[in-house]
């Protein structure tokens, strides 16, 4: 009765446009709406020993705020922003980068660095990233969901609740989506699953028996979670109730929103264990904020979120910017949200209300409507190939697996790529994770096919310095093992990387080696 109650009343509030005006989603201009934004963190962060240094009292005075500011202050990437500031706040220090003390630091990894990143999450950025997630639901609203829809259970799968604590910092540390769970809002809990006794579970496997067994209790209608983990929750447990699809136990499951990775080679799988049509909404929550979500069921977009404690810029992703592992070089051509052109490659830089300054998150997106923000990721600046110019980037590599999937009507759920010296020229070596039968030659004729018509650097280069292509067919629990004995993440928000470089790819082929001696 209360969940119904709720409902109706978030429903119907949202119709009449009878809602908190901070959570409207408003007619803005962008441009305008970002420089409001950086003034809003710079006022804030003044007079913090980040502020003070850079001398933000200064920039705000000056005719041209964003100019100065990019003139004033450096970029920076994790390394450079822990070793120089964070490492304060990580040992207890207030006003470091933001006003206060830090209670709560997201651990990272990425899908390109081995050890754990420490990103800090302050009452603001939080409250910012409750904010979005609530805009987009109420803005589900224009889809004329019926009231029935605002009552059902919203599944989120991701890290656990319960935190690690240091006492020498005295913060909390653990996933991001974890610190956001165990922060929610009291009116949600009547419709939060899996629960905080769930949510709080460190274990991925306990917690995914647990998941299991709570499964004919729930009456779902929208699941939130990277694509991997939430197919094997889904597969888990139409096997353990003996089901044809999950709607057999989740009728009115209707909403799937995904984040963290190109969800077009899950898609087929995903259909398989439906019993009828679900809509899949994007949304980009980082671990330093809230970037993006779809606005449109229509189109796999996704808007930029100019007005939520995020101020953006924008580095052209080129040999100009970048090295050749994809790190970006001291002084890099920033651009603002006026600068930018469609359809050229981009990557983020963040200044938020967490202090972080300048800040290369390692996401690349590119514009297809300035005007709109209307964005889509392209891939990671360390995830791309190009070991002699071929410019291989993660879209081009998602777009060529799932055009291998569509034309062999199969599913390919994970993949990743390495490139590696090959005689006296170079090779790139495919490993497929699929549980769909696969003549492995015909793959690779056929991804090399697709990547030539994608990408006129690689066409060159096949004919002059990649002289061969590798490929393993593996079966997709391979990958998801990977990450869990060797890694030592995987469930949650954890995701497999496209590219393989450096420890990480020694690490893989030690343990494919292993497997297959075993």
């Amino acid at each position: 009765m209360a969940s119904q109650l709720f409902g109706t009343i978030i429903k119907t509030a949202a119709e009449l446009k009878n809602i908190p005006v901070e959570l409207k989603q408003k007619t803005i201009r962008p441009v305008k709406a970002q420089e409001r934004e950086l003034k809003k963190l710079l006022r804030k962060a003044q007079f913090t020993d980040f502020g003070r240094h850079y001398h933000f009292s200064e920039i705000l005075l000056s005719r041209n705020v964003t100019e100065k500011f990019r003139q004033m202050v450096p970029v920076f990437d994790y390394n450079k922003m822990h070793d120089e500031w964070w490492y304060r706040s990580l040992n207890g220090e207030h006003n470091v980068t933001w006003p206060g003390k830090i209670k709560y630091f997201a651990l990272s990894s990425g899908t390109s660095e081995a050890s754990s990143k420490y990103i800090p999450i302050t009452r603001e950025l939080n409250s910012k990233i409750t904010k979005a997630s609530i805009r987009q639901l109420v803005s589900a609203v224009r889809y004329d969901f019926p009231v029935d829809f605002y009552k059902r259970g919203v599944l989120m799968i991701g890290g656990s609740t319960d935190l690690s604590y240091s006492r020498k910092g005295g913060f909390y540390a653990g996933d991001l989506s974890g610190i956001s769970a165990g922060r929610i809002p009291k009116w949600f809990e009547f419709f939060y699953k899996p629960g905080q006794r769930i949510s709080k579970i460190k274990d991925w496997s306990e917690k995914l028996d647990e998941m299991v067994k709570a499964a004919p209790s729930w009456d779902i209608g929208v699941m939130v979670g990277v694509p991997a983990w939430v197919q094997i929750l889904l597969e888990r447990i139409i096997k353990e109730y003996h089901l044809k699809t999950i709607h057999d136990i989740w009728p009115n499951l209707t909403v799937y929103v995904h984040s963290g990775v190109a969800f077009a080679p899950y898609e087929k799988s995903f259909e398989r264990l439906f019993g009828k049509e679900v809509i899949y909404v994007e949304s980009y929550l980082a671990s330093e904020g809230y970037i993006a979500y779809q606005v449109d069921l229509k189109k796999r977009v996704m808007q930029l979120l100019v007005d939520n404690g995020i101020y953006f810029e924008f580095v052209p992703f080129n040999e100009k910017n970048f090295d050749e592992n994809g790190n970006i070089i001291e002084h890099p051509e920033t651009l603002t949200l006026s600068e930018v052109q469609e359809n050229t490659d981009y990557a983020l830089l963040l200044s938020t209300c967490a202090g972080t300054w300048r800040y290369l998150i390692g996401d690349t997106i590119k514009f297809l409507n300035k005007e709109r923000c209307d964005i889509v990721i392209t891939g990671r600046t360390k995830q791309f190939l190009s070991i002699t110019g071929e410019h291989l980037s993660q879209d081009n590599m998602t777009q060529a697996v799932e055009m291998l999937a569509e034309d062999l009507g199969v599913s390919i759920t994970e993949f990743t790529v390495a490139g590696i010296k090959h005689d006296t020229m170079y090779a790139h070596h495919w490993y497929l994770g699929t549980d769909d039968v696969i003549d492995p030659q015909e793959a690779i004729k056929k991804i090399d096919s697709y990547l030539c018509k994608l990408n006129d650097d690689y066409a060159v280069e096949r004919t002059e310095a990649i002289k061969e292509l590798f490929i393993d067919v593996l079966p997709t629990h391979v990958f998801y093992n990977f990450m869990e004995e060797r890694i030592g993440k995987w469930g949650g928000a954890t995701k497999f990387p496209r590219v393989l470089k450096g420890k990480r790819y020694e690490m893989w082929i030690d343990y494919l080696t292993n497997l297959k001696s075993s």
